[in-house]
């Protein structure tokens, strides 16, 4: 049995395999998900998990050097976007902030490795996570 970090298989597996680029994503509870992509459900009622739970927990088990986020989030939803820079400052140095608009970020999801959906409503609380090199 795991000791700490991220007890879910799947998103243990998932992250455990991607390398240097390779991208995972969490999205709200509505985010359309590619038949091709991974999906891992977390959604248990409406709120539960929250984005953030699910994204803290994903990004102290993962080194990011880049985020994906949709443009539409400075002016929809800038609570969760202030909670996302919050947590960003213990990315790695010199990780960056990428801003495109909603329907580009939806059809990166495609070449995801996954999706994990939280329980999410407020709008567009999604996000792409792209991996660092470990050394």
């Amino acid at each position: 049995m795991k000791k700490s970090g991220i007890l879910n298989a799947d998103i243990s597996r998932v992250l455990s395999y991607m390398g240097h680029t390779d991208t995972i994503a969490i999205g709200d509870c509505g985010l359309p998900i590619p038949e091709e992509t991974e999906r891992i459900d977390l959604a248990l009622v409406k709120g539960t998990p929250s984005f953030m739970e699910v994204l803290r927990a994903v990004a102290a088990d993962m080194k990011i050097e880049k985020i994906v986020l949709a443009e539409e989030i400075k002016e929809k939803n800038p609570t969760v976007l202030n909670e996302i820079m919050e947590l960003s400052t213990g990315f790695e140095t010199g990780f960056k902030i990428e801003y495109v608009p909603h329907d580009e970020l939806k059809q990166r999801t495609k070449a995801c490795k996954a999706v994990i959906r939280s329980g999410e409503t407020t709008p567009y609380a999604n996000i792409i996570l792209q991996s660092a090199c470990l050394f």
